[in-house]
C-alpha cells in the first residue's frame, strides 16, 4: 500500500502530532508526515517534528504580515508538496475557504467535546471543559472531524466519550479527553490512509 501524504498544522504543544507520529513509525498507519506548520515560532510541536527529522515551517504573523499572503503562501506550499491529507492538531487559527474547498474532505480536526455540543466559535482549549462542568453533562469526550466552512461543522469521523465526576475540574476533564484524542486521531488518519471513509452529505460512512 503506497503512503498517503500528510501535513501537520499546530499551534501549541503538539501532543496529538506526537501520538500521530508514534502510531506511523510503528507501522500502523500507511503514511508519511512531509511537514509540520505551525503560526506560533514557540510552539513545542515544533520541535517535537524536528526530533523526527520531519520538515518544519512556521507561517505566522511576523513572517507574512498580510493573513492573504500568508493564506496564499500555506496553500502553496501544500500543493508543492502534493499533500494528500491536512491534519489540525490544535492548529488556531481560521481557514479561508478557498483553502477548504481545495482540501474537500481532506482536511480533518480533533475537537474535546462530543460534537455537535460544546464546539463552534470561541470554543476551544480550557473553555470547552469549563462549559462542560457549568452545563452539568454527564459524558463528554473527543470528536474527529472533517473540516466545511462551518466551524466545528462538518462531517464526523470518529467520536468517543469520557464520563464527567461532579467533582472534576477543567484540567481534569481535559486530561481525560486528551486520553482518548490521542487514540481517535490516528484511527482517523489510519482510516483515510486505507480508502475506508466515505462522505456521504454531511455524515461518514465507515467502509
Amino acid at each position: 500500500m503506497s503512503k498517503i501524504k500528510i501535513a501537520v498544522l499546530i499551534s501549541g504543544g503538539g501532543s496529538n502530532l506526537q501520538a500521530l507520529i508514534d502510531s506511523i513509525e510503528k507501522g500502523d498507519i500507511a503514511a508519511e508526515i512531509k511537514l509540520v506548520i505551525s503560526n506560533k515560532v514557540d510552539a513545542y510541536g515544533l520541535t517535537r517534528a524536528s526530533n523526527h527529522h520531519i520538515k518544519t515551517v512556521v507561517l505566522d504573523r511576523h513572517t507574512y504580515p498580510n493573513l492573504e499572503e500568508r493564506d496564499s503562501k500555506l496553500l502553496e506550499i501544500l500543493q508543492k508538496e502534493e499533500i494528500d491529507l491536512v491534519v489540525l492538531a490544535g492548529y488556531l487559527a481560521i481557514l479561508p475557504s478557498s483553502f477548504i474547498e481545495t482540501f474537500s474532505n481532506r482536511i480533518i480536526n480533533i475537537h474535546p467535546s462530543l460534537l455537535p455540543s460544546f464546539g463552534g466559535k470561541g470554543y476551544y482549549g480550557l473553555r470547552v471543559h469549563e462549559e462542560v462542568i457549568k452545563r452539568g453533562v454527564k459524558v463528554t469526550g473527543a470528536t474527529v472531524h472533517f473540516v466545511n466552512e462551518e466551524t466545528d461543522g462538518g462531517p464526523i469521523i470518529l467520536q468517543e466519550s469520557v464520563g464527567v465526576e461532579f467533582e472534576d475540574t477543567a484540567e481534569a476533564i481535559q486530561k481525560k479527553v486528551l486520553k482518548i484524542e490521542h487514540q481517535l486521531l490516528p484511527l482517523a488518519v489510519k482510516l483515510f490512509a486505507e480508502g475506508k471513509i466515505e462522505v456521504v452529505g454531511n455524515r461518514v460512512k465507515l467502509l
